[in-house]
């Protein structure tokens, strides 16, 4: 491929190593991309107000494309530029649909500063416990709904996640980042890859010089759309199946690998 100029990349499993932390070699891989012109991007299912400690291991503040693509952020300026909420209606739809096609599953909504959670909902993450609130229902509250967070300690993931595709029937986007239990819907046609795809029309980069790394099944359609997409040693299956470029795992510092190579 001709020179990268927009370095998309997927955080936990994939820049990230196990533990959360950022090495040194990715530190200067990254810095090594950037000096050469490209511009880097988080692609992640995070939501903003988890970037910050990030950013600062990395030294990378500009555009994050979080929450699956629903939100570009502004990493630099704290601020949310864009928003793809779920429409109030659909929401409503999805969780009826889902109810019945999962017994037993339960349901939170990200919003994009915070997330709202209903009875049930035992998923919850210690270091973010402050942003989280209950409520009788999420679709009630006249908040966006950025995520639709579908949650079961019963149903093995990849079950779910093939019945949850077969009801929802096109209606939204359902994908998952190998949490146990734990899918994540968005609006339809809101994916990773369509707002990376929309970021770098507005820079007015082709996806010929676009190269990105990922390791779950909410990167795939992203690889897809890269010049270069690249898996995980420790990606997941469908994703191995699907990439035909490798690079090391994350905690092999895979992503600094390649780019080493390709900015060298």
């Amino acid at each position: 491929m001709t020179t990268p100029r927009v370095v998309a990349t997927d955080l936990d499993g994939t820049l990230l190593r196990s533990d959360g932390s950022v090495s040194e070699r990715t530190r200067r891989a990254l810095r090594l991309a950037r000096r050469s012109g490209a511009e880097i991007v988080f692609v992640t299912a995070r939501p903003p107000r988890s970037l910050e400690p990030i950013a600062r291991q990395t030294g990378e503040l500009g555009t994050a494309l979080c929450s699956n693509g629903a939100i570009v952020y502004d990493v630099t300026a704290d601020e949310i530029v864009t928003m793809s909420p779920i429409a109030p209606a659909a929401a409503v739809t999805i969780i009826a649909t889902l109810a019945e096609a999962l017994p037993g599953v339960t349901f939170a909504a990200e919003t994009g500063r915070g997330v709202l959670f209903q009875p049930g909902y035992h998923r919850h993450i210690p270091t973010d416990l402050a942003y989280w609130r209950s409520v009788p229902d999420v679709c009630a509250e006249g908040e966006p709904i950025v995520k639709l967070l579908v949650w079961s300690d019963t149903h093995p993931l990849d079950d779910m996640f093939t019945a949850a595709v077969a009801a929802i029937d096109g209606q939204a986007e359902v994908t998952h980042s190998g949490v146990r239990g734990l899918l994540e819907i968005s609006a339809a046609r809101v994916t990773k890859a369509g707002t990376l795809a929309g970021l770098c029309a507005r820079l007015g980069v082709p996806a010929e010089q676009v190269v990105a790394f990922g390791d779950m099944p909410n990167d795939l359609a992203m690889l897809t759309f890269a010049g270069a997409g690249y898996a995980m040693a420790n990606a997941h299956p469908l994703v191995l199946d699907a990439v035909e470029r490798r690079t090391l795992s994350n905690d092999q510092d895979g992503v600094a690998e390649a780019l080493e190579r390709i900015f060298a």
